[in-house]
């Protein structure tokens, strides 16, 4: 009798459990153990930044809540609780010119301080000759002090003295009031913001244009995109994480600008330039006011202004952000 051979068998091997599988505990255990390795050395990166925003955001925000529940006396010290007087006061015509100011200067700023330089950013990303040298002079501003720009720009206003004025009476155009002229002072305040701004808004988009990926900008092109539309419908979107940081630090920037106010107008003619922070100083330093209650107050408007920006710009905004 023949007999037969089997065929090989075909099972595969068995395979050994992972331990912790089963569970669902073997990934939680895996990062426990990697947590455990790197810990030590992330508190050491982070300790400088935590300790900096602690001492200098978190901490000063309890001095400022009992400076604006207490009255000062004629140096500025904290005398008797008055509750939410302060805050009371702030319930005035004038109050509501300054957060009006406040709103239209940061408007301003940040609407022409993004465009002027994402318009820039275009044309001088191009791989010509002298475009560095045209970048490097459009970035100097960024190097400016707020108040060397005002004393610079003061000068270029000057009604005696203006280039400005100069070439608009070449053309027959009647030089305005620039920081005299309530319906001027403001936007030429801005207007200084802007040309300090620009330059750091410049660096950051003309980075994001230069990390465009050249094959989808090729691939686009071959599907007839070209122009504007090209721009907007291509190239916006893939630098848009760049756009929306430049948005956010030009609105922290506009909201915590002084220097430009009291250099160029001490906050005026007649409260034009008077912003929130000019108010803020003017109430607890100004010709020795020392009226600290107030200006807490209105520093924790400001904060809260600033919070509910924020929320809309990374609730609304950020969702119209192409991250790769």
């Amino acid at each position: 009798m023949t007999r037969h051979a089997s065929p090989p068998s075909t099972a595969a091997p068995p395979v050994e459990p992972v331990p912790g599988a089963e569970s669902g505990t073997g990934s939680r255990s895996y990062l426990r153990r990697l947590g455990g390795r790197e810990l030590p050395l992330a508190v050491v990166f982070l300790a400088p930044a935590v300790l900096g925003l602690g001492l200098f955001v978190i901490f000063p925000l309890f001095p400022a809540v009992f400076l604006a529940t207490r009255g000062s006396d004629i140096i500025g010290s904290p005398t008797r609780y008055v509750g939410l007087r302060h805050f009371a006061e702030l319930l005035t015509p004038e109050f509501g010119q300054v957060l009006w100011h406040t709103l239209a200067f940061t408007l301003i700023v940040v609407v022409a301080g993004v465009l002027l330089p994402l318009a820039l950013a275009v044309p001088l990303s191009q791989r010509l000759p002298g475009m560095r040298v045209f970048r490097s002079l459009f970035t100097l501003p960024f190097a400016y002090s707020a108040s060397a720009a005002a004393v610079v720009w003061l000068l270029m206003v000057d009604p005696g003295t203006s280039p400005i004025n100069w070439v608009l009476r070449l053309v027959g155009i009647a030089a305005p009031g620039w920081t005299t002229d309530s319906n001027w002072a403001l936007v030429t305040v801005a207007g200084v913001t802007v040309w300090m701004v620009s330059g750091f808004n410049l660096l950051v988009l003309s980075a994001g244009l230069a990390g465009l990926d050249e094959e989808v900008l090729e691939a686009a092109t071959l599907d007839g995109s070209a122009g504007v539309r090209h721009f907007l419908s291509v190239v916006l979107p893939m630098i848009s994480p760049s756009v929306f940081f430049v948005v956010v630090t030009t609105t922290l920037t506009a909201l915590q600008s002084l220097g430009q106010p009291q250099v160029m107008t001490d906050g005026g003619p007649n409260g034009s330039t008077s912003t929130l922070v000019y108010s803020i100083f003017n109430q607890a330093f100004h010709n020795n006011n020392s009226n600290y209650g107030l200006a807490s107050a209105q520093g924790l408007v400001l904060l809260i202004i600033g919070v509910l920006l924020a929320a809309v710009q990374f609730g609304v905004i950020e969702r119209r952000v192409h991250y790769r």
